[in-house]
C-alpha cells in the first residue's frame, strides 16, 4: 500500500512538472519584469506596441559558451541596434553576478536576471529536471507575439544571426 501511495505521489509531481506553461510560436510571450545588469528594470509590457524584443537565454555567466555568445552580441551591437529591436540576454544568475559578467565583457546591452526562475519556467527554458536555462532565443514582435524560437544557437555567431533573423522575420525597422 505504501509503495502504491509513493508511486501515485511521484506520478502526480511529474504530471504537474510537465504541465508548466511553455512559450509557443504564434502565442503571446509571457510577460516579465526583470532586473538588468545595468541596474534598470525591464518589462515586456514596456515594449508592447513600440518595438520588437529579442531575449537570448543562456545557461550560466562566466562559462565558455555564454561568454562567446555575449561577446558575439557585443561585437554585432551596431547591426543589432539598426534592427530597431530591443535585445537582451537572460539567465538565472543573480543580478550581481550578471552585472559583474557584463562589466567583465564590456557589454553594451543588459543581461536580465531571473534567479527565482519564474520567467524562465514560463518560457520553458528551465523545468523540474533542468535548473540552468536552455540556450534558446525568443523573437517577439511589437504586439508581444512570439514569432520564432531558436533552439540551435551558435554562440560565436549569435549576434550576427540575431540581426539577420530579425530582418528575415520582418520585425525590425
Amino acid at each position: 500500500m505504501r509503495s502504491l501511495l509513493v508511486s501515485t505521489l511521484i506520478l502526480g509531481i511529474v504530471s504537474i512538472a510537465h504541465a508548466e506553461p511553455k512559450a509557443e510560436v504564434g502565442k503571446p510571450a509571457p510577460d516579465f519584469t526583470l532586473k538588468g545588469s545595468d541596474g534598470e528594470t525591464y518589462s515586456l509590457a514596456d515594449f508592447k506596441g513600440k518595438q520588437p524584443v529579442v531575449i537570448a537565454w543562456f545557461p550560466k555567466a562566466f562559462t565558455g559558451g555564454c561568454t562567446a555568445e555575449c561577446k558575439s552580441m557585443r561585437a554585432n551591437g551596431d547591426a543589432l541596434r539598426k534592427t530597431g529591436a530591443a535585445y537582451f540576454t537572460a539567465s538565472c544568475d543573480t543580478p550581481e553576478r550578471n552585472a559583474k559578467f557584463a562589466e567583465s565583457l564590456g557589454l553594451d546591452y543588459p543581461i536580465l536576471s531571473d534567479p527565482m526562475r519564474t520567467t524562465a519556467r514560463a518560457y520553458g527554458v528551465v523545468d523540474s529536471e533542468r535548473l540552468n536555462p536552455r540556450r534558446w532565443t525568443f523573437y517577439i514582435d511589437k504586439n508581444g507575439i512570439i514569432r520564432e524560437i531558436d533552439t540551435k544557437v551558435k554562440t560565436k555567431s549569435h549576434g550576427a544571426d540575431i540581426a539577420q533573423k530579425v530582418k528575415e522575420l520582418g520585425l525590425g525597422s
